[in-house]
């Protein structure tokens, strides 16, 4: 009997890296698992790993109306929704002066915006079932200052910030509202670092010793995602190697 069994669970950006790795362990867990990105090959193809209660939709988390449609079709084949994972988003390393306001508009609208949107459209059906779990994906960013990344520092701090108000406004209703926040993961957004020659430092500052694998923050979520955290929203949960400590 897996810990999530007949759960329905949408995650966003998962066609690779921890959204691949959160929807593979979902779907293992025994969870009905949509997996959507703008990634379409990438995103059938994890989808088709997860099994036959696995499908894939292509979602742009920026864009409301293709948010109502990948509710509206969930509702459709499953008639609920019992988790969403706040997964997609987009990372920068960028100097204050070097960021121009495209680049701003552009990290906020994924990062942010794609968060807002997911919560304000998943919501009411899980007010209306008195039951879900919503977790958002923020990062150690979102904990602290980090020169050169004031954009993606930003939009995760925003992220945190959500996270908050929708566990007190949602938890009357039986919605939990939780916020994750990775360190350095392995993952294709940490070739950023390697674009500007600094993932070795990077590495360095991380007690732990290395950068951990996607799959290694999928049980915090499966946890939140679980009946097991029923008394949980709200938190803020790091996996990040104690670099934050």
């Amino acid at each position: 009997m897996g810990r999530l069994d007949g759960k329905v669970t949408i995650i966003t950006g998962g066609s690779r890296g921890m959204g691949e790795a959160h929807a593979r362990c979902f779907a293992a867990e025994g969870a009905r698992v949509v997996v959507t990105d703008v990634l379409d090959g990438e995103g059938k193809a994890v989808a088709g790993v997860c099994g036959a209660d696995a499908v894939y939709e292509p979602l742009d988390v920026t864009d409301a109306a293709a948010w109502r449609r990948v509710v509206d079709a969930t509702m459709a084949r499953w008639g609920r929704i019992d988790v969403l994972v706040n997964n997609a988003g987009i990372f920068r390393i960028l100097a204050i002066a070097d960021t121009t306001e495209d680049t701003w508009n552009r990290i906020m609208a994924v990062n942010t915006t794609g968060v807002f949107l997911g919560i304000q459209t998943v919501a009411p059906i899980m007010v209306e079932q008195g039951s879900g779990s919503i977790i958002n994906i923020s990062s150690i960013a979102g904990l602290r200052g980090s020169a050169r990344s004031i954009a993606y520092s930003t939009s995760k701090w925003a992220v945190r910030g959500m996270t908050k108000c929708a566990a007190q406004e949602l938890a009357p209703s039986g919605v939990r509202v939780n916020s994750v926040h990775p360190g350095i993961i392995d993952t294709p957004m940490a070739g950023e670092f390697d674009v500007h020659g600094i993932r070795a430092d990077v590495d360095a500052r991380i007690p732990i010793g290395r950068e951990a694998r996607p799959d290694e923050v999928s049980p915090t979520l499966l946890f939140l995602a679980s009946d097991e955290s029923s008394y949980c929203t709200g938190g803020e949960y790091l996996v990040d190697g104690a670099i934050s400590a």
